[in-house]
């Protein structure tokens, strides 16, 4: 194919390559039902009926969920909830800090808003004079996607670079892997198991039913706060702006002839890795994130949103061929349940330079234009129920700092911290609150952490 590919031109390639690699020649010849196309399928059983299944019931118009017990799916040291960049530089910080590590996600690939979202600049790892203050295994991520072709583009001192989502789930896969951490993908965290105001693990809903993982420490990294919330914690519930990211292509096939001196089309994104392809933020309106009816309205208002707004674009002379690459199946959702901490990452504390005696990591700024400011290990740990920790932008801080703790960098800080802090944990036989900090930020140190 010589000319300009569209988007039905590439999904005709795709579909024709994947008729080749699953039927081969086979399909020149008519089928009939029953007959073999080249997949295989087997009989696990027959006539099965669920066991120790326990429905809800209608009693006087009232849905009661009965006791019932549930398998256990694993046990371990940490259980990390939630493979975005906080959770999945946790699993790694504990395993490599010598403890056993359960990750679990609740989609079907690592890396959270990150990838799943098309969230892909990265920013807040700069200060003031261009340096860079997040680093540790965050940074390990970021150097391995230099190494890959096509992986990640302006990588260079001050400067903030932009990811390709899939070259990301890959290196995550592969460090999760060499860290050897156990990972449960498609399991939705669902409810704390408590008991005496500690937390014993999680309960998880998938495909496989309800079942529980046992854990000496749980991090919570889901953005939400789901797990320290279900487990009786306090948080502050905020709104935020609700966005979708998506990938418009052919932007290298611009007919400039056409175009001639006139404006380009508003909200054609920035660069990617992949050449000819613009990411597009959405801003999109502040709405409550953990209610599922404004959620839905909110995909579905969006996703129409998206496809008039190119087809509009399309209109634009020399830029016909441009077409809606892909909508991200994850929506933007940025802030919802904020921990309410031991401590608390306040404006005023990044405007004093303010220094903790507890520093576990140090954030940065979107693009230099700020100096660092230090996290304390307090506002990882809940005021008052115990065995969890919180990692990502769910940390305990105060809401005009929302937008710097949410960044991907600052995200991978605090998942550090909190999978240095929990392996400590475990291996000294304490509650999160009484750890030896100490010790914690010897761990982050010696894995490449900057602390100030």
């Amino acid at each position: 194919m010589n000319g300009p590919m569209n988007r039905r031109d590439c999904l005709k390639v795709l579909g024709l390559s994947g008729l080749a690699t699953g039927l081969g020649s086979s399909r020149s010849q008519a089928q009939n039902v029953g007959e073999s196309s080249g997949f295989q399928s087997s009989v696990l059983a027959s006539h099965k009926v669920q066991s120790g299944w326990a429905n809800a019931t209608l009693v006087n118009g009232k849905v009661i969920q009965p006791q019932r017990e549930l398998t256990i799916l694993d046990s371990t040291d940490v259980l990390v909830v939630g493979g975005g960049p906080a959770g999945v530089v946790a699993a790694i910080a504990a395993q490599r800090a010598g403890a056993n590590v359960t990750l679990v996600e609740r989609y079907g690939h690592l890396g959270g808003l990150w990838t799943g979202g098309l969230v892909l600049l990265v920013l807040g790892h700069i200060v003031q004079g261009g340096k860079q203050v997040c680093q540790g295994i965050g940074e390990e991520i970021m150097g391995r996607l230099d190494k890959l072709d096509g992986a990640i583009i302006d990588r260079r001192s001050g400067v903030n670079p932009t990811v390709d989502a899939e070259a990301v789930k890959y290196v995550m896969v592969e460090m999760i892997e060499e860290a050897g951490v156990k990972t449960f993908l498609h399991c939705w965290g669902v409810d704390a198991i408590v008991n005496d105001n500690a937390v014993q693990g999680v309960v998880f809903e998938s495909k496989s039913g309800r079942q529980a993982i046992l854990a000496k420490i749980v991090i919570d990294a889901t953005g939400d706060g789901d797990v320290f919330a279900s487990a009786g914690a306090e948080f502050e519930h905020r709104s935020h702006n609700v966005g979708l990211v998506y990938r418009i292509g052919n932007l290298d096939r611009i007919d400039k002839d056409k175009a001639g001196d006139s404006p380009a089309p508003k909200r054609i994104g920035a660069h990617t890795p992949v050449p000819g392809v613009n990411w597009v933020n959405l801003r999109g309106p502040e709405v409550d994130g953990l209610d599922v009816a404004t959620l839905t309205r909110m995909e579905m208002s969006h996703r129409k949103y998206i496809w008039s707004h190119i087809q509009k674009t399309r209109q634009t002379p020399g830029y016909e061929q441009v077409y809606l690459m892909e909508t991200a199946p994850q929506l933007g959702v940025r802030i919802t349940r904020v921990l309410q901490g031991l401590s608390t990452v306040s404006l005023d504390d990044l405007k004093a330079g303010t220094k903790f005696p507890d520093v576990v990591g140090v954030g940065g700024s979107e693009s230099g234009n700020h100096g660092p400011w230090q996290i304390p290990y307090g506002a990882l740990v809940p005021t008052k129920v115990e065995n969890v920790l919180a990692a990502g932008r769910c940390i305990s801080a105060e809401i005009r700092m929302a937008d710097l703790v949410r960044l991907i960098p600052n995200c991978f800080v605090t998942g550090h911290a909190a999978g240095a802090a929990a392996a400590v944990a475990v291996q000294d036989g304490r509650r999160p609150r009484d750890v030896d900090v100490a010790k914690v930020q010897k761990i982050l140190t010696e894995q490449g952490a900057y602390l100030g």
